[in-house]
């Protein structure tokens, strides 16, 4: 009888065989490369105008001819090729200055910006200080608050001071004009060119900084579009500058200039104290470095908001007023960049080098009310191009400086308005400076036109139209109960919101809409048609697309079919009566920009106003609630300016090595964790971890990688024999020897395997750290989440996560991942080799759902038992999200989150829980 053929591992010289390809991939993964570690996954590639492709192709990065960034000294000479930076006047190694001490740093780093802690406190813990060493030769860090925030202040790194301009109605005023003529109004502001000068002399960004317009082409030779420099319009911009400064800007560093404004509320009880503030950033730091708030993205000005009586809130005058004081604010507080939009500058960059630079004004972050504003449209016209709020359909052309000067010369203001949406009171800020124009700077806004606008007050609000039109008010109130309780009984996952009331609260904020987005489509399916789910599943994905990091063209492709085929299904919202007048809402319409929108400024999420929304709580609202709130905007102003110093000063001290990289990260940001050969134990049944997700502030370039938790759990038997009855799973020592015998490339018992012998350590969680820089990431694109397998979770029920499994490294998305849910993870040692695993209960692949898209699982099962095995860590690539196929019947009351995994017959492998998710789970 012939024997059974056996797979032969890849790698030469390895004699070990394998009955299936799964056991293959286990075998590689573990023994010789894990394909999830790769050396530098974050080098992404793109192309504008193609060069012939070499024989072998690979991918290439093409940059501007032109502006090409060339090293030179402080004086502006070009250096000669491969010449060393000029060295940083850095201080020695051990001068702390203005500080004394590398402790009394960290203690005002602590104080001042992680606590925010108040000057009173600051007073008691410093006398308590020196009552703990009273009697020795050590003192107190500072004597109390005021010793504090002066050494701080006494720092000139990053000191750019704020300024106070002030300005009011132009026009001779009557003694009886409304009050909002006769005020003088402030804007305060800082010299933006001092603020671009610091940023580009931050050596943080080094390593994730761009000094030319780039084009990226992968290996088969298709473009990608990633952070602002790799985008059309830098590389367009640089071609105008070349051709009319050919000899004063050849050899020069393109900086483009990214602006972004909006107003907030710090205080709704005590009277709406509103802040309408502006802030800068660069292009050339990466997207990720921009979203994570390295100091790149900040305030240059707290403009003015005219206020006045009631009876002249709908006065034209006033109106006209305040868009006029608008403009001209901004344009005031950015002359002192005009100079370098037309002869190069010369600035130090983060590698140490000075370049000859060259500004621009490329982009503007701004919500739909700021977009009017700042384009002088009509409210409801859409601010890219000319399509009419009446008739949507008919042909309309893209908005531009040039043919709206050239309709206001042609035309009356009546017509302006009325036939292009113009209102020809306004004179944008732009018109002041070189190349801007505002209708091109208006950039994609994912949270206002996509997450809270097309998702939220669109299609959330349409579906409960719908019920409400389809069923009376009783029965379309209990579907919408039931629909709330779908929604609460969603498994747990890491940073997964939770909605134990489903989604009725009152106060919808950002992160409230981006989390329903995750577990909302399932809930509906059964309650209304199917092309209604089908409508959102396609818009879901268009907006997926748009949110990742970086979008080549096959993704570019798929996204325009995406948003095809929901702006086709949502004719199911107008047959239904739910929107019998038609669909030409600004927000949503703006998604049918985002294809050159995305082509023009690179990924949106690097432009998007959830940036400076973010950026509102430590620029605005905290320092707001630190002051006094009398006079509040001098004590904000100087809180962000100390806040500044701060940054620089640990900037400058990690640059000289007195602190160790990425030290002291913004909060939720972690370091990548390594792998522990004898972890300590914990006496009781919780893993004390409670950091269930976030961003790792890390170089080290990882697809996917898994390993336990710090700590094992002391209270489990230490033999494997007796966990097995411990946990009352009779069969994990013979699944623990398939595993060993299967990575070992061995049939039979593996040599000295003994259950009774066999030494375990059970553990209750563990992290997986991936490369997904589409979510909130380090700098580097790293993310970690901790996968648990607990059976009290929070003094809860049970805890048990399901995991994508690695099946085979050649086949793409789910084709080559399988489902398991984690029941334990535990690690044994077999000839001095520790092997990690998880005790897993399989599910079984079934297809796509056609209506949803979502692929679908069951839970696996052999002779009426479910499928069980031992797997190593090394083939689990990250945490999975099921959801429940709740059918169409509504969920009994007993349903919850602790029980759904254990509860139903099939289940959605959830794509939307996050980005990376939607990339892999295809």
């Amino acid at each position: 009888m012939l024997s059974s053929y056996r797979l032969p591992c890849l790698v030469s010289g390895c004699p070990s065989t394998f009955k299936s390809q799964h056991g293959r991939t286990y075998h590689f993964r573990t023994f010789h490369t894990n394909s999830n570690l790769q050396a530098n996954p974050g080098q992404r590639q793109s192309t504008p105008e193609l060069p012939q492709a070499p024989q072998q192709q690979r991918s290439e990065r093409i940059e501007h001819p032109h502006l090409t960034a060339l090293p030179c000294d402080a004086d502006g000479n070009f250096l000669p090729p491969g010449a060393q930076s000029t060295p940083r006047a850095l201080a020695s190694p051990d001068d702390w200055t203005p500080f004394e001490n590398k402790v009394q740093f960290l203690v005002a780093d602590l104080l001042y910006r992680r606590v925010e802690m108040s000057a009173a406190n600051i007073d008691l813990l410093m006398e308590l200080w020196g009552l703990s060493v009273e009697g020795s030769d050590e003192s107190s860090p500072f004597q109390n608050h005021q010793h504090l925030h002066a050494t701080i202040d006494s720092s000139a790194l990053g000191d750019v001071p704020w300024k106070c301009l002030i300005t009011g109605f132009s026009e001779d005023v009557a003694r009886d004009a409304p009050s909002w003529k006769q005020t003088d109004y402030e804007v305060w502001y800082r010299d933006p060119d001092e603020v671009v000068r610091t940023m580009l002399d931050n050596p943080g960004f080094n390593g994730q900084f761009d000094f030319c317009p780039y084009v990226e082409l992968d290996k088969d030779r298709k473009r990608c579009w990633s952070n602002v420099m790799s985008a059309n319009i830098a590389w367009y911009h640089c071609d105008v500058i070349a051709t009319l400064r050919d000899v004063e800007t050849r050899g020069a560093m393109y900086c483009p200039i990214i602006l972004g404004s909006d107003k907030t509320t710090v205080s709704v009880a005590t009277g709406h104290v509103e802040y309408h503030p502006l802030y800068l950033s660069i292009g050339n730091p990466h997207n990720t470095v921009r979203r994570a708030h390295r100091n790149a993205v900040i305030p240059i000005a707290f403009l003015a908001i005219p206020k006045s009586d009631r009876r002249y809130d709908n006065d034209p005058e006033f109106r006209k007023f305040k868009r006029q004081l608008f403009h001209a604010s901004i344009s005031a507080v950015l002359q002192p960049l005009r100079p370098g939009m037309t002869r190069p500058v010369v600035r130090r960059c983060p590698d140490g080098h000075y370049r000859r630079v060259i500004y621009d004004l490329v982009a503007f972050i701004a919500d739909y009310p700021e977009q009017v504003m700042l384009t002088g449209i009509v409210q409801g016209w859409c601010p890219k191009c000319t399509a009419s709020p009446n008739n949507p359909d008919a042909i309309s052309v893209p908005r531009t400086g040039v043919l709206t000067d050239e309709l206001i010369c042609l035309l009356d203001s009546k017509s302006l308005w009325e036939k292009y949406g113009i209102n020809d009171d306004i004179i944008p800020f732009t018109a002041d400076f070189p190349r801007a124009d505002i209708n091109e700077m208006i950039s994609p806004d994912l949270l206002h036109q996509a997450i809270k606008g097309a998702f939220k007050d669109h299609l959330v609000t349409w579906v409960v139209d719908y019920l409400r039109i389809a069923w009376n008010e009783s029965q379309a109130n209990k579907i919408l109960d039931d629909i709330d309780c779908r929604i609460a009984a969603v498994p747990p996952f890491p940073g997964l919101r939770r909605f134990p009331h489903g989604r009725r609260f009152k106060q919808w904020t950002g992160d409230d809409s981006k989390a329903l987005m995750k577990v909302y489509l399932p809930a509906i399916v059964g309650y209304v048609p199917d092309d209604m789910v089908a409508c959102i599943a396609s818009f879901l994905d268009a907006c997926y697309i748009s949110r990742r990091q970086d979008i080549n063209e096959d993704a570019l492709n798929n996204f325009d079919h995406s948003l095809s085929k929901f702006l086709r299904l949502r004719e199911v919202f107008r047959t239904t009566g739910v929107r019998p007048t038609g669909f030409f809402l600004p927000r949503q319409h703006m998604l049918t920009h985002y294809h050159t929108l995305i082509q023009d400024f690179g990924a949106p999420g690097g432009l998007c106003s959830s940036i400076t929304e973010s950026r509102h709580i430590t620029a605005v609202k905290k320092p707001w609630r630190r002051s006094s709130r009398n006079n509040a905007l001098g004590q904000m102003l100087m809180t962000n300016q100390r806040l500044d110093k701060l940054a620089a000063m640990q900037a400058d001290f990690v640059a000289r090595g007195m602190l160790p990289a990425g030290h002291m990260p913004p909060p939720n940001v972690s370091f990548l964790p390594r792998p522990i050969d004898n972890p300590p134990a914990r006496d009781n049944d919780s893993d004390g971890d409670d950091d269930d997700e976030g961003p790792v502030d890390s170089d080290m370039n990882v697809l996917g990688h898994v390993v336990l938790a710090r700590f094992c759990v002391r209270s489990y038997p230490g033999a494997l024999q007796e966990l097995a009855a411990k946990i009352n799973e009779a069969d994990l020592p013979t699944l623990t020897q398939a595993f060993l015998s299967e990575q070992l490339g061995i049939d039979g018992i593996p040599a000295g395997f003994l259950p009774y012998t066999i030494d375990v350590k059970v553990f209750h969680s563990a992290i997986a750290t991936f490369f997904a820089p589409s979510d909130p990431s380090g700098v580097c694109g790293m993310r970690r989440e901790r996968i648990r397998a607990t059976p009290s979770w929070r003094g809860g029920g049970p805890r048990y996560d399901t995991v994508f499994v690695v099946e085979d490294d050649e086949r793409p998305g789910m084709r080559g991942l399988n489902v398991a849910r984690i029941r334990t993870f535990f690690s044994f040692v077999y000839n001095d080799v520790v092997f990690p695993c998880a005790f897993v209960e399989w599910f079984t692949t079934v297809g796509v759902d056609s209506i949803t898209g979502m692929w679908v699982v069951h839970p696996d099962y052999i002779c009426n038992r479910r499928h069980k095995a031992v797997i190593h860590l090394d083939a689990i690539l990250r945490a999975a999200h099921l959801i429940p196929i709740y059918g169409r019947n509504p969920l009994p009351i007993q349903i919850n989150s602790v029980v759904s995994l254990d509860t139903f017959k099939a289940y959605y492998v959830n794509k939307y829980i996050d980005h990376h998710a939607h990339e892999i789970a295809f």
